[in-house]
Protein backbone atom coordinates (compact mmCIF):
# COMPACT_ATOMS: atom_id res chain seq x y z
CA UNK A 1 0.00 0.00 0.00
CA UNK A 2 2.78 2.52 0.76
CA UNK A 3 4.98 1.45 -1.98
CA UNK A 4 1.43 2.33 -4.77
CA UNK A 5 0.90 5.66 -2.56
CA UNK A 6 4.67 6.38 -3.20
CA UNK A 7 4.76 5.36 -6.90
CA UNK A 8 1.76 7.61 -6.97
CA UNK A 9 4.29 10.90 -6.48
CA UNK A 10 6.70 9.23 -9.15
CA UNK A 11 3.71 9.44 -11.63
CA UNK A 12 2.94 12.97 -10.45
CA UNK A 13 6.19 14.22 -10.61
CA UNK A 14 6.85 12.46 -14.13
CA UNK A 15 4.29 14.17 -15.02
CA UNK A 16 5.29 17.83 -13.76
CA UNK A 17 8.53 17.51 -15.65
CA UNK A 18 7.17 16.39 -18.94
CA UNK A 19 4.95 19.72 -18.21
CA UNK A 20 8.15 21.80 -17.50
CA UNK A 21 10.27 20.42 -20.85
CA UNK A 22 7.25 20.59 -23.01
CA UNK A 23 4.73 23.39 -22.37
CA UNK A 24 6.19 26.89 -22.36
CA UNK A 25 3.47 28.73 -20.87
CA UNK A 26 3.83 26.45 -18.02
CA UNK A 27 7.35 27.15 -17.77
CA UNK A 28 7.18 30.79 -17.43
CA UNK A 29 4.13 30.67 -15.46
CA UNK A 30 6.22 28.71 -12.76
CA UNK A 31 8.93 31.13 -13.08
CA UNK A 32 6.37 34.21 -12.33
CA UNK A 33 5.15 32.02 -9.13
CA UNK A 34 8.47 31.32 -8.01
CA UNK A 35 9.43 34.98 -8.05
CA UNK A 36 6.09 35.68 -6.47
CA UNK A 37 6.89 33.31 -3.57
CA UNK A 38 10.08 34.52 -3.31
CA UNK A 39 8.56 37.97 -2.79
CA UNK A 40 6.22 36.48 -0.38
CA UNK A 41 9.30 35.99 1.96
CA UNK A 42 10.58 39.42 1.16
CA UNK A 43 7.50 41.46 2.37
CA UNK A 44 5.73 41.10 5.60
CA UNK A 45 2.24 39.64 4.29
CA UNK A 46 -0.68 39.23 7.09
CA UNK A 47 -1.62 35.25 6.32
CA UNK A 48 -4.70 35.96 4.36
CA UNK A 49 -2.67 37.64 1.88
CA UNK A 50 -0.38 34.85 1.65
CA UNK A 51 -3.22 32.63 1.44
CA UNK A 52 -4.88 34.32 -1.30
CA UNK A 53 -1.35 34.70 -3.72
CA UNK A 54 -0.91 30.80 -2.60
CA UNK A 55 -4.23 29.58 -3.56
CA UNK A 56 -4.16 32.41 -7.17
CA UNK A 57 -0.66 30.62 -8.03
CA UNK A 58 -2.28 27.17 -7.55
CA UNK A 59 -5.33 28.30 -9.38
CA UNK A 60 -3.06 29.27 -12.83
CA UNK A 61 -0.70 26.36 -12.38
CA UNK A 62 -3.91 23.88 -12.71
CA UNK A 63 -5.97 25.43 -15.33
CA UNK A 64 -2.71 25.32 -17.30
CA UNK A 65 -2.42 21.60 -16.82
CA UNK A 66 -5.72 21.14 -17.13
CA UNK A 67 -5.24 23.01 -20.59
CA UNK A 68 -2.35 21.16 -21.77
CA UNK A 69 -4.17 18.07 -21.12
CA UNK A 70 -7.01 18.86 -23.30
CA UNK A 71 -5.01 19.94 -25.73
CA UNK A 72 -3.51 16.83 -26.17
CA UNK A 73 -6.36 14.80 -25.84
CA UNK A 74 -8.40 16.49 -28.08
CA UNK A 75 -5.88 16.26 -30.43
CA UNK A 76 -5.90 12.71 -30.01
CA UNK A 77 -9.41 12.15 -30.45
CA UNK A 78 -9.95 14.73 -33.70
CA UNK A 79 -7.11 15.90 -36.11
CA UNK A 80 -7.04 19.62 -35.86
CA UNK A 81 -9.01 19.87 -39.55
CA UNK A 82 -12.48 19.58 -36.87
CA UNK A 83 -13.55 22.91 -36.12
CA UNK A 84 -14.58 21.95 -32.84
CA UNK A 85 -10.51 21.42 -31.83
CA UNK A 86 -10.17 25.31 -32.29
CA UNK A 87 -12.88 26.16 -30.11
CA UNK A 88 -12.16 23.82 -27.47
CA UNK A 89 -8.45 24.85 -27.23
CA UNK A 90 -9.61 28.85 -27.61
CA UNK A 91 -11.46 27.91 -24.94
CA UNK A 92 -9.16 26.34 -22.22
CA UNK A 93 -6.79 29.48 -22.90
CA UNK A 94 -9.43 31.96 -22.21
CA UNK A 95 -10.06 29.91 -18.76
CA UNK A 96 -6.53 30.25 -18.64
CA UNK A 97 -6.29 33.84 -19.26
CA UNK A 98 -9.16 34.79 -16.92
CA UNK A 99 -7.04 32.98 -14.07
CA UNK A 100 -3.97 34.46 -14.90
CA UNK A 101 -5.35 38.45 -15.19
CA UNK A 102 -7.34 37.70 -11.51
CA UNK A 103 -3.55 36.14 -10.39
CA UNK A 104 -2.20 39.82 -11.43
CA UNK A 105 -5.05 41.73 -10.32
CA UNK A 106 -5.11 39.65 -7.12
CA UNK A 107 -1.36 40.52 -6.88
CA UNK A 108 -1.01 43.63 -7.87
CA UNK A 109 -3.74 44.59 -5.04
CA UNK A 110 -1.64 42.22 -2.33
CA UNK A 111 2.04 43.69 -3.73
CA UNK A 112 1.76 47.21 -4.65
CA UNK A 113 1.42 48.83 -0.93
CA UNK A 114 3.89 46.89 0.10
CA UNK A 115 6.07 48.05 -2.79
CA UNK A 116 5.56 51.89 -2.38
CA UNK A 117 6.02 51.54 1.57
CA UNK A 118 9.59 50.13 0.51
CA UNK A 119 9.96 52.47 -1.72
CA UNK A 120 9.49 55.57 0.66
CA UNK A 121 11.47 53.81 3.23
CA UNK A 122 14.76 54.54 0.87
Amino acid sequence: MLRRFLQSFRYAGRGLLRLLREERSFRVQTFIAAVVLILIGVFPLRIWEVIVVILSIVMVLILEILNSVVERLVDALKPRIHPYVEVIKDMMAGAVLIASLGAVIVGLIIFVPYLLDSIRNL
